[in-house]
């Protein structure tokens, strides 16, 4: 059983924006002065949005077989 390419997607998606969350916190950590909750946040809706995140459109059909090879979606 496996995720179907959509599901699978916005895992990667997921994933990939808290690691780029994690690192704007982290650099956030190491700066010497500290800034307002709006910058922060501010800050971390940018580099969230610099992300190149694929638009994939879920599929329609509906694998039938065993279940090694059904989708979960």
């Amino acid at each position: 059983m496996g995720f179907c390419e959509h599901c699978e997607g916005q895992r990667f998606d997921r994933a990939q924006v808290l690691r780029q969350l994690r690192q704007t916190r982290a650099r956030l950590r190491g700066e010497a002065e500290s800034c307002t909750v709006d910058e922060a946040l501010q800050l971390a809706i940018q580099s969230v949005r610099a992300l190149e995140v694929p638009h994939l459109e879920p599929i329609d059909d509906w694998m039938e077989g065993t279940i090694e090879d059904q989708v979960i979606h």
